[in-house]
């Protein structure tokens, strides 16, 4: 495409014509044509040159204009471009620094090299015109369900035409063991749309659990309606699916209407997904409740809920429980992507197994602690008293309830268990001593002696040691590694600290070693800090 400056209208001809076939901005073509012409005006009246070039929209006239730039004397480097204050006074009547000289140069006529090059600056800029219109048309869509044409397939992958543009959908992203034959048509989710040096990339994926819930929304009019919504949806793509949905009309059953009459709506779905069956379930608030339902078909006997630990404990029947893991553990894992819980599922016999295990050892310790028979160990666990503290500090009342318990026996049974306490308390201090422990962390207010002892054991010997500590190292937590959850152990974990505690604690020890303004601190702490802080005066 050789451009002449004598062939005028012929650029605006050819800006146009390029635009429509490429369906960009005509203006876009006419500025890379701009740019081509100032390039091949440089090549002509020299690269240090500033040259620029307009051209008429109407009447295709290009104007070259050669444009200087006012500096200081010393700033002076390129005297092509720019001129100092002195020389611009010949041209302009009070130069500023800053300002700009603008002067008309005669225009050229392109040899067939500068056209040559011309040619691939304005290729080069449809290119990227044309690519930033494919990102502006695809960015918005990500998230929805497109249909496109099969035009190849590469090692696996299959590429896709979706009418202004080509998408990709990796051999990761198939159903199963999907294949596509060229001119197949082919129905997919765009995962993700990505601006790249290439181009525009489009991902799309028909594994996703969003592409299940897209068709649905396809299917069922309620959803689209928003009358029914989508809460969860968990899938092991071509095998099997868990879908959890709620209405907001109590006269329209979600279930039913996501099923169809005689199952014409989620058969849709199903022949879509290559046969994946598909479970729709009523989601509730109450995460128990929606558990046992998203165990479907497995029946669920009980369910305890760590809401902290995010973790949910199932007891299931003995024979329901191969149906509760389903097979390769399918079922419980589409469970457990639902309700974004881990789940454990045991027998009611392993249950039962555990409370005697419990059992026994709460028996042995109230046996060994209080110096009791076996018979009565029993008693008090089966009372429901767990530990020493809840005998020793309970209502004496709450004991009394105990057969053969009379008030000379709940005192003695008291004594015995503060006795027991003080020894345990005496000896994990003395032993936290001998580890190096300091009176700083030994008399800080919320620390027991055994926690003491804890602390002192990883190496925590100080008030200044403790409050470096993290809120989660002193209470545990909870992490993701390559999306398993892994359970991280507290220092203080198994005195039953929470997370809110150990922030609490370790705030008031900043606050006490003056590493932290009381003001910036929320009320309660700086109170308690305050209250330290007083009690060390006192014993001073």
């Amino acid at each position: 495409m050789a451009i002449t400056s004598a062939n005028q209208l012929e650029l605006l001809q050819t800006a146009e014509a390029v635009a429509r076939e490429k369906m960009i901005d005509p203006g876009l073509v006419v500025e890379a044509m701009e740019e081509s012409l100032a390039r091949a005006a440089k090549s002509r009246y020299g690269s240090e040159m500033d040259i620029r070039v307009k051209i008429d929209r109407k009447t295709g006239r290009a104007t070259f204009t050669r444009v200087r730039t006012v500096v200081g004397d010393e700033e002076l480097e390129n005297y092509q471009a720019e001129l100092t204050v002195k020389q611009a006074k010949q041209y302009m009547a009070d130069p500023q620094i800053g300002q700009t000289y603008v002067e008309e140069v005669p225009p050229v006529d392109m040899g067939r090299i500068a056209a040559q090059s011309a040619k691939q600056v304005i290729l080069q800029k449809i290119r990227e015109a044309e690519r930033d219109r494919q990102y502006e048309e695809f960015k918005d869509r990500a998230g929805t369900i497109i249909n496109g044409q099969v035009k190849r397939e590469e090692y696996g992958n299959v590429i896709v035409d979706v009418g202004r543009g080509e998408a990709i959908l990796r051999r990761n992203e198939k159903i199963g063991r999907e294949s596509y034959r060229p001119n197949d048509r082919i129905r997919c989710y765009i995962k993700d749309v990505r601006r790249e040096a290439r181009g525009p990339q489009i991902f799309l994926s028909r594994t996703d659990p969003q592409f299940m819930a897209e068709l649905f929304k396809m299917e069922v009019p309620e959803i689209y309606d928003g009358i029914i919504e989508i809460k969860a949806v968990a899938r092991d793509p071509g095998s099997r699916a868990k879908i959890a949905v709620i209405s907001f009309d109590s006269s329209i059953d979600p279930v039913g209407a996501c099923v169809g009459m005689r199952g014409s709506r989620v058969q849709a779905v199903v022949n879509e997904l290559q046969g994946e069956k598909i479970d729709i379930i009523p989601w509730s608030e109450d995460m128990p409740t929606f558990l046992v339902n998203a165990l479907q078909p497995a029946e669920v006997t009980k369910v305890v809920l760590d809401e902290e630990a995010e973790r949910i404990e199932v007891v299931v029947p003995d024979e329901q429980l191969s149906l509760a893991i389903g097979r390769r553990g399918q079922n419980v894992r589409l469970a457990s992507q639902l309700t974004g819980l881990d789940i454990d599922i045991m027998t009611e016999a392993d249950e039962s197994a555990r409370r005697q295990k419990e059992f026994e050892v709460r028996t042995k310790l109230f046996m060994d602690a209080l110096d009791v028979d076996e018979f009565f160990a029993q008693l008090l666990v089966s009372e429901g008293f767990t530990n020493l503290e809840e005998v020793a500090y309970v209502e004496v009342d709450e004991l009394l309830v105990i057969d053969g318990v009379d008030t000379d026996t709940a005192s003695e049974l008291q004594a015995r268990a503060r006795d027991n306490l003080e020894a345990q308390a005496k000896a994990a201090l003395d032993h936290a001593r001998e580890l190096g422990a300091e009176d700083s962390l030994i008399e800080f207010d919320g620390l027991t002696p055994q926690m003491v002892e804890a602390l002192a054991e990883d190496g925590v010997k100080t008030l200044e040691d403790f409050a470096t500590c993290a809120d989660w190292e002193l209470a545990g937590g909870w992490t993701t590694v390559n999306g398993e959850r892994v359970k991280d152990e507290g220092l203080l974990e198994k005195f039953e600290m929470s997370l809110e505690e150990a922030q609490h604690l370790v705030m008031s020890a900043r606050v006490l070693l003056g590493w932290v303004d009381p003001s910036e601190l929320e009320p309660d702490v700086e109170d308690d800090a305050a209250d330290d802080g007083d009690a060390e005066e006192t014993e001073a």
